[in-house]
């Protein structure tokens, strides 16, 4: 079965990850860094194409060197990018240090770049024709001027594809609370959504995850999955529920897991002619089958450093 192609909308971001002592050091005084390119849809992006899934990025790429690098990174993974926009404005950057545990915190710096400054003229000459589904969500969907245009967007999207969201919720940049006013919006357009359990603390702090899965399938959303680090994932089908664990690795870094699991779980839909409207043929069968397959895929990115999902051929060796 020929794979549809998946649209893949929002942010790009240059990852400045701080080098640990000893590592590339210049003289005292200074700071080395190493670059990525990353943000959170540009990952799935990559991690979809990298599978095997034709993969379409709907970003607006600045012309400066983290632009270039963008491209270069996009285009070398087999990710389309005849649908982005060339944007005037500065790409938005991201300074990262990696803790001990592999986990990374971030500053970021994103005011006035052009990942946010969305028009409405410009995703209105988007064809959404042959696409199985839209995933957007992250910063691209919350940060104005661009996240009202992201959304109508997804109104006009729905009518033709599956809709699949991440809020990826980044509180040094957005209050939690403007989430929570919005999320409910976004369970109506979506047909699947997936966060994190960090995302789950944040919107709904003390909430148990199967409480959360039903209150987001009240709101309107089929399918939730919460990835839930070293203890896996829960999924939520209309509130029939299933938790897949996570395959053992030894983690270089987690940066990027979550995207990576997101690509999984859709090119494996994808890949079984699941996508394309509102999950109705979807079981928790199938359900546990792309989970099982998207936590492999998350695993092989942790064991490497950055954002880095692995090739369709990796996952057989």
């Amino acid at each position: 079965m020929a794979v549809q192609p998946i649209t893949v909308l929002g942010e790009c971001v240059a990852d400045a990850f701080v080098l640990p002592e000893g590592a590339e050091r210049a003289v005292t005084g200074e700071l080395a860094l190493r670059v990525h390119a990353g943000g959170g849809p540009a990952n799935t992006a990559v991690g979809l194409a990298r599978l095997g899934t034709p993969a379409r990025f709907v970003g607006r790429l600045s012309e400066d060197t983290f632009g270039r690098l963008f491209r270069s990174r996009l285009t070398a993974s087999g990710v389309d990018l005849s649908l982005s926009v060339t944007a005037g404005e500065p790409s938005t950057l991201a300074v990262a240090e990696v803790g001990p545990d592999g986990r990374a915190s971030f500053s970021f710096h994103a005011e006035g770049t052009a990942d946010w400054q969305w028009r409405p003229e410009e995703l209105a000459a988007v064809p959404l024709t042959g696409t199985a589904c839209v995933h957007t969500g992250s910063l691209a969907l919350i940060r104005e001027p661009g996240g009202r245009v992201v959304e109508d967007f997804l109104d006009r999207a729905r009518d033709r594809a599956t809709v699949s969201i991440d809020p990826n919720v980044r509180p040094l940049l957005v209050d939690p609370a403007r989430y929570r006013e919005r999320l409910a919006r976004w369970c109506a357009a979506a047909d699947l959504l997936r966060l994190s359990a960090d995302d789950l603390d944040l919107l709904l702090p003390g909430l148990a995850p199967e409480d959360a899965c039903d209150r987001w399938h009240r709101a309107g959303v089929r399918l939730v999955v919460v990835t839930l680090g070293e203890q896996g994932a829960l999924a939520s089908l209309d509130g029939a529920r299933i938790t897949v664990p996570a395959e053992p690795v030894q983690v270089a870094d987690t940066v990027g897991a979550g995207d990576a699991f997101t690509a999984g779980l859709l090119h494996h839909l994808g890949s079984h002619g699941l996508l394309g409207g509102r999950l109705d043929r979807l079981t928790l069968r199938d359900t546990a089958a792309a989970c099982a397959y998207a936590a492999r895929v998350a695993a092989l990115t942790c064991a490497v450093p950055g954002p880095n999902p692995p090739w369709a051929a990796q996952l057989t060796e």
